[in-house]
Order: C-alpha cells, then structure tokens, then sequence
C-alpha cells in the first residue's frame, strides 16, 4: 500500500482513540446533539480502523510465513499462509481506499433525468425516446422506481422533452455521469435511401434536494401559471388546467408537471423540480470559479460536451471521457448499462485517489 494510504489510515486510528475517549466522558450525555454527531462520526471511523487493523494483522503474518520459508518442515504451511494472506491483503486495500475516497452526500439521493432531443429534427427526437427507454430499463433492473414528470412528444414519437424521476438506492450515485451531450449514428426510420444521420440530445442528471437542507425559495420570486394538460392521462387530466409551470424570475429558470391528476401534487413536483435545477446551477457555478478544483472531464458538467456515441451500424458505444467502447449497443439499449456505469465510478475513484495522493504530498 502506498505510504501516503498508511498515513491517512493511521489518522483513522489516532481519531478513534480520541473519540473512544470523548464519548466516554460522563458530561456528554448533557449534550445529545454533540453525542449524536461524535456517535456517527465513531461509526465511520471505527469502519475504516477495523479494516486497517485486519490489514495490520495480515502484513504481519505475511512477514511471519516469509520467515518460515527456509524451514525445509513448514516450508508448505509457511506457502500457503503467504497465498491466503496476499490475497486477502490485495482485496483489504482495495476496500480501505474506496473507503478513504471523499464521498458526495448527493449519491444516495434520488435524481431527476431530463432528456432533450437537439439537432436532427425528428430523428432526435426518437433518439430522446430510445434513451428514455434506456434508462428507465436500466432502473427496473436496479429496482428503482420511475415516474414521469413532464413530457413533450413529438409529433412521429419520441420526445422533444421529457423529465423523468427516478427513486431507489445510489441513483444519482450512478447516473450522475450521464448528464452531457449523447450522439447517435444510424439509418433513421424515414431514410429512403439507406444514408446514416448522426442526431444528438443532452441529458441532464440532477439530484433531487433534501427537503431539510434545500436552498430556500421566496415565493415572491416565483411565477405559477397552470393550463391544461396535454398526452397521454385519460379524459380527466384533458379537461381541467392541471398541469404548473413555474418560473423562477431571478434567474428565469422554468419547470413544469403535468403527469398527476391534481394541479396541487403537479405544483409540489414541478417546485422539486425547480429548486433542483437552481441548486445545479449554484453548483456549477461554483465549481467554476473553484481555480484549485482538478480538471475531470467527467465532473465537468458541461452538457454541451459530447460525452458519448451511439453508432447502431457498428453496434458501438464509445464513452469519450474515458475512451471506453463496447460493442454491444443493442443490450446497452435495453437497459443493460453496469459495465458503462461501473467503468466511469472506477474513474473517477482513480481521480479521487490521484488527488488524495497530491494532497498528501502537498
């Protein structure tokens, strides 16, 4: 394990002794707010000093069976607690630094999903649609729940918008490096002559806001309009003014519900919606004007990069953020996204541990 780990775990040890001592003083119970905060703290901490103390343990009897080797008699026994102790090392250390990695409170959140067709007219738009179907296969797979917000359909299918929730466990965590620009290559449905188009949408992935720590909106700045709802719903969500749009003046941010049957729950879900995209403004923004922040192609958030290929003749998808391709778009179509959201958190727990390491020898 590299020198700079050993550090930052013997941190870990020094903080649970601390805190061992702090939680048993006889004056903290006097103060419940302090006790749950150390209470938590030791929980995490006392994770990780586990770990290291196993990993302790195993260097250590590594080192003892190293020493048994030149004994003819335990040569053998001395071997095979070598084979059992590297291995179980090699998974122990990888374990210590995912967990030594900074970790984004927003990970465990639900997330909202925006899709939006861009240049190729039609065939965007269908395109949107094939992507929706993406990822709301994918979240059943997961065992997420999905739950259309706002949807504007176009006129041969697909959508020229929509915004879809998703609820489950570490969504945002994982579709969180979807938001930027996706092309597509193919023969579209209305080519006569068998020519490939390239078409393009951009998704946008944000975390739905903790109601307890959400940015507070005044209503002062907030502008409501209903009108009437459009697609698919039945008579009822066709007959009434329903559907909200809210618009948020200051900064002329604008989001619409029109999927539920009363115009109080599509208030309720447009305002989420809402205060998620200010909160992703503010959030980008700050990172600009963050000069320290390292350059990550993948934390960017800049949807106007072309961050991914679709090409159905080639049967290719190529994430250009990490030059990853796999030939096996179909599946990935239908929902089958692991190895592509796997590949980028692996990315970017690389891009953590290089920092961690300048940090350290800073």
């Amino acid at each position: 394990m590299k020198p700079f780990l050993i550090q930052q775990l013997e941190r870990y040890a020094l903080r649970l002794t601390e805190l061992d001592f702090l939680l048993s003083r006889e004056d903290i119970m006097g103060d419940m707010s302090q006790f749950l905060k150390l209470s938590r703290e030791h929980a995490e901490v006392s994770a990780v000093a586990s770990r290291f103390a196993r990993f302790q343990q195993r260097n250590a009897d590594l080192a003892a069976a190293q020493a048994m080797l030149d004994d003819a008699d335990l040569r053998d026994m001395a071997e095979e607690e070598m084979t059992s102790a590297s291995a179980e090392l090699q998974t122990l250390e990888a374990e210590l630094q995912r967990m030594l990695l900074p970790k984004d409170p927003d990970d465990a959140r639900p997330a909202f999903v925006e899709i939006r067709a861009g240049t190729g007219g039609d065939e965007s738009a269908l395109f949107a649609g094939d992507l929706l179907r993406m990822y709301t296969r994918f979240a059943e797979s997961q065992g997420w729940r999905c739950e259309i917000v706002s949807e504007s359909v176009s006129e041969l299918g697909g959508y020229k918008e929509v915004v879809v929730r998703i609820e489950g466990d570490q969504v945002y965590g994982a579709l969180k490096f979807e938001s930027g620009g996706h092309r597509v290559q193919r023969v579209p449905a209305t080519e006569t002559q068998g020519r490939i188009h390239t078409s393009a949408c951009t998704v946008a992935v944000l975390a739905e806001p903790d109601e307890a720590e959400a940015i507070k909106i005044n209503p002062s700045d907030l502008r409501i309009d209903t009108y009437r709802a459009s697609g698919a719903g039945g008579q009822h969500i066709n007959k009434t003014d329903s559907a909200v749009r809210i618009t948020h003046l200051p900064t002329g941010i604008v989001a619409e519900c029109q999927d539920g049957r009363s115009q109080h729950s599509n208030k309720a879900q447009a305002l989420k919606v809402l205060t998620a995209r200010i909160q992703e403004k503010d959030r980008a923004e700050r990172a600009a004007k963050d000069a320290a922040e390292r350059k990550s192609l993948i934390g960017s958030g800049d949807r106007s990069d072309r961050i991914r290929t679709y090409n159905f003749p080639q049967g290719r998808l190529t994430d250009h953020r990490i030059n990853l391709t796999l030939y096996k778009l179909l599946t990935i179509m239908e929902g089958d996204l692991k190895d592509v959201v796997d590949a980028l958190q692996a990315y970017e727990a690389a891009e953590q541990l290089a920092a961690l390491e300048i940090g350290a020898t800073a």
